[in-house]
């Protein structure tokens, strides 16, 4: 009995913690291969749909609501929420392609959004006393209907989070965003200011830094703050609330005359998570491996993700905000890390002891079961720990967005997209100059199964792997890798095609673009049909014995 009290305890806390899923990564133009600045964000919200918004006209004068439950994939797809209030509109805005979390607007301004963690002094929840009513994917969708700059958002969400007051929709939690043109990227970090904010009381309604990205460097951000010093005179790398250091020193977390130096990071951030510093660490193991002080957690010894004991336990002070990487980027890399189960390290869940069974020969060898995702009573089971990989089963979608500033917006901004699990499913670019999207990608109730919903079929798909993991991984990457490859050595044929058509029409442009978007999701969609049939005729259990 003694050794199952200390894992009931461990199984009730790890369901109680708020694990974050979202992690960010950004590129400056120089640290590219191609030139492009890059912006990501994987595990984003619940809404999976996508649908384009176009430029709308409004009166002068006009009002324009803001909402609560944009990310509700329950509602029509038409539909936002409840409005929590209004604010000035603007006589046009611009189009934008919708979801949980918006992400790319027709300028090539692209911004990728994960949910941190701040102090239980400063949160804020949603109910009949708090005046604070701006969401960070309400900000996200105004700046990109109004904003053709990173700088501009940057602007336009940080006067908003000051007038409106910041409204946590993740948890009572914090906020960062990569806020990125074909030019430059900015990171935003926002925090709760308390409950007893209300507007015009003469104090912000958020507090915030940020923090531009070196043109030459990398940054990742694993729901956590990365904003360590600040330098006030520096504006053009660092922009900040007014009231940046007094809610630290109004909450005694940090004291001026004390000599201790302001880090935004360790006065504003609590106690780091080890869903956070294991992202930290492998983003930097795998492309800034020479950094000082650096754990070695990779092995091939499959007790040492159980070995505790010795394991580091580092200072986030380890981790720089960005660093230049030990090779040039590519959407390609960040799909792999948007892609990574820790394999070869002390994290990698198919490494656990449990998997391994004896052969006739004495040695051990790894089940044809084994998954990197092995649920919830399936970890009871086998006693696996609870260590969250960087892609998730249950990951909603993603995106990457390439910016291009060599080639007109249209068709110089790709946004790849994937729903589902990244692990599993596939990724399809869409252009910043599309019309309209696939009827499939529009389409997700997670109550009831629909085979014209995309979102279902790599669903599907990712649950009939568990019929034999090991070998049904390879057959769908043997038939999803050759479509995403096309896809990229398709590319410059298509810059150049659609270049001449926006030339003679831009509305043949974006028809040309919008006709090879939803093409190509269909295809994405066959695929993952087909892929069903094949994994089922191969691996059904009647085929693996009892």
């Amino acid at each position: 009995m003694k050794r199952y009290i200390p894992l009931l305890l461990i199984l009730l806390i790890a369901g109680s913690m708020n694990v974050h899923p979202c992690t960010i990564i950004a590129a400056g133009k120089k640290a590219t291969k191609e030139g492009s600045v890059l912006v990501s964000h994987s595990d984003a919200g619940a809404d999976c749909r996508f649908r384009v918004i176009p430029r709308m006209q409004f009166p002068a004068g006009a009002m324009t609501p803001v909402y609560w439950g944009i990310q509700n994939e329950q509602q029509p797809l038409d539909q936002f929420g409840d409005t929590l209030g209004f604010i000035p509109q603007v006589e046009e805005t611009f189009q934008y392609i919708h979801s949980a979390y918006s992400h790319i607007n027709e300028f090539q301004l692209a911004i990728g959004e994960s949910t941190m963690s701040q102090k239980e002094e400063l949160q804020v929840d949603r109910d009949s006393t708090t005046r604070q009513i701006m969401t960070v994917e309400q900000a996200m969708i105004f700046a990109l209907q109004r904003c053709k700059t990173a700088r501009q958002a940057l602007i336009l969400i940080t006067g908003l989070m000051d007038t409106y007051g910041y409204l946590p929709s993740c948890g009572p939690e914090s906020e960062c965003l990569a806020i990125a043109d074909p030019n430059e990227v900015w990171v935003l970090e926002l925090f709760s200011v308390g409950p007893d904010w209300a507007p015009g009381n003469g104090n912000p309604g958020a507090l915030w830094a940020a923090q531009r990205l070196p043109d030459d460097e990398v940054t990742m951000i694993p729901n956590w703050s990365i904003i360590k010093q600040i330098d006030i005179n520096d504006t053009n790398t660092f922009r900040v609330s007014s009231n940046y250091q007094q809610i630290a020193i109004g909450h005694g977390w940090w004291d001026p005359d004390s000599g201790r130096e302001f880090i935004w990071q360790d006065v504003y951030a609590p106690v780091p998570r080890e869903w956070a510093t294991s992202r930290f660490w492998l983003f930097n193991a795998l492309y800034n491996p020479d950094l000082t002080g650096l754990p070695n957690r990779w092995t091939t010894d499959p007790f040492k993700g159980d070995d505790q004991y010795t394991q580091f336990v580092e200072p986030l002070s380890l981790y720089p905000f960005s660093f230049k990487p030990n090779k040039k980027f590519t959407v390609q890399d960040i799909m792999a890390f948007q892609r990574s189960t820790f394999t070869g390290t002390i994290y990698d869940k198919e490494m656990a002891p449990e998997w391994y069974l004896p052969t006739d020969s004495g040695t051990l060898v790894r089940s044809v079961l084994t998954t990197p995702f092995p649920t919830i009573e399936l970890r009871k089971l086998l006693n696996i720990n609870r260590r969250r990989n960087v892609a998730r089963a249950r990951g909603e979608y993603g995106m990457i967005a390439q910016l291009r500033s060599w080639l007109p917006n249209e068709v110089g901004g790709i946004y790849y997209v994937y729903v589902d699990n990244a692990y599993t499913s596939a990724y399809v670019p869409i252009y910043a100059g599309v019309t309209d999207v696939a009827e499939c990608y529009k389409r997700w109730d997670k109550e009831h199964f629909d085979d014209n919903s995309i979102r279902w079929c790599v669903d599907f798909v990712d649950n009939l792997q568990y019929l034999r993991w090991q070998d049904a991984v390879k057959t769908v990457r043997e038939a999803r890798d050759p479509l995403e490859q096309q896809f990229f050595e398709d590319q410059p044929e298509i810059d150049r095609i659609v270049a001449e058509l926006l030339l003679e029409d831009p509305a043949k442009g974006k028809a040309y673009l919008t006709n090879l978007t939803i093409e190509r999701m269909e295809l994405v969609h066959q695929l993952f049909k087909d892929l069903r049939i094949e994994l089922i005729e191969k691996y059904s259990n009647n085929k693996q014995g009892i």
